[in-house]
C-alpha cells in the first residue's frame, strides 16, 4: 500500500488487518521490545472538531502514565491546551490518569494483545452526536 493510501485509509485498525495477522505483530513487537506496549489510538468515528492522527500506533513504555500519555497524543494532533480531549479505553471506559498504562493494558488488553484507545472532545457526551 503505497504512503498516500495509508494516509487516507480511515477503517478502524481491526477492520484492515486480521486477527492473525494482528496476534502476531503484537507476538514480534513484545519479544523485540519487552519494556513497551502496543497501544492503538483512533478518533471516534463521529468526532468534529480534533483531527485525525498521523499514527495509530504507538509503543509506550511500561511505566508511563495515562495522563503523560495523553500530553503525547495532544502535541501530536497540535491541540490547544484549552481544546478538551477524552481517552476511551476500549470505546467504553475512561481510565483514570494516575494509572500506568501497564496497569491500564493489563486490564483492557483485546484478545489480540493490542491495547486499543478512541479518543474524543468534549461534544460526544453530550447532544451533538
Amino acid at each position: 500500500m503505497a504512503p498516500s493510501d495509508r494516509t487516507l485509509d480511515r477503517r478502524p485498525f481491526k477492520e484492515r488487518r486480521s486477527l492473525a495477522m494482528r496476534r502476531s505483530e503484537v507476538m514480534n513487537i513484545r519479544d523485540k521490545y519487552p519494556s513497551k506496549l502496543p497501544v492503538i489510538v483512533e478518533r471516534y468515528p463521529k468526532e468534529r472538531s480534533l483531527p485525525h492522527l498521523d499514527k495509530s500506533k504507538y509503543l509506550v513504555p511500561l511505566e508511563l502514565s495515562l495522563c503523560q500519555f495523553m500530553m503525547i497524543i495532544r502535541s501530536r494532533m497540535s491541540v490547544s491546551s484549552s481544546q478538551a480531549f477524552y481517552l476511551m479505553v476500549n470505546d467504553r471506559s475512561l481510565a483514570s490518569m494516575s494509572l500506568t498504562m501497564a496497569e491500564i493494558y493489563a486490564e483492557y488488553m483485546e484478545e489480540d494483545g493490542f491495547l486499543y484507545m478512541t479518543y474524543a472532545s468534549q461534544e460526544m457526551f453530550g447532544c451533538f452526536l
